[in-house]
């Protein structure tokens, strides 16, 4: 079990996302993601989170692992055409992780979406949150365009706020 990691999870707390992603970065986020949207028929949602609690940290879940759990939780896979792609960020393990729902994930498939990750990655390591998460939304938005593009008329499935979990 890693001593250090717990530390670190324990130490970092919703403030700390709020220091890092303020309320004027979080609505940029939010706007690009609606803009996006209007360009093709996906579904993008940005997940912030400090840290795992310790039962968490205890059975050593991965960044991964919440991912997918938070990718639950928000519905990111209940859209119609099952295009959701959620961009999770868990700020204690300055750890990036990108997950797709299957009718997107087809067309892109595991190599593209963890090479956005480490590109993500390298942005945090210097410090650059709000652009990494930029980076990534403008990346997603690329695939989605490609592979769903808009048709028009198409509603909003789920909110484009991005969502800070404590």
């Amino acid at each position: 079990m890693g001593f250090k990691r717990i530390y670190t999870h324990l130490m970092t707390a919703e403030r700390h996302v709020r220091r890092i992603f303020k309320r004027e970065q979080l609505d940029h986020l939010a706007h690009a993601i609606k803009t996006s949207e209007m360009l093709h028929s996906g579904e993008i949602r940005v997940a912030v989170e400090s840290s795992l609690e310790l039962q968490p940290l205890l059975r050593q879940q991965t960044p991964r692992e919440r991912a997918i759990e938070v990718f639950s939780e928000l519905h990111v896979w209940d859209t119609e055409l099952n295009n959701g792609v959620l961009i999770y960020v868990l700020l204690a393990d300055h750890a990036i992780e990108i997950v797709a729902d299957r009718g997107i994930h087809a067309k892109v498939g595991n190599a593209y979406w963890e090479e956005l990750c480490k590109e993500v990655g390298r942005a945090f390591r210097e410090g650059q949150f709000e652009a990494g998460v930029m980076d990534c939304i403008e990346a997603v938005s690329k695939q989605l365009i490609e592979h769903f593009p808009h048709k028009g008329g198409g509603k909003n499935e789920l909110p484009d706020t991005p969502v800070v979990i404590g």
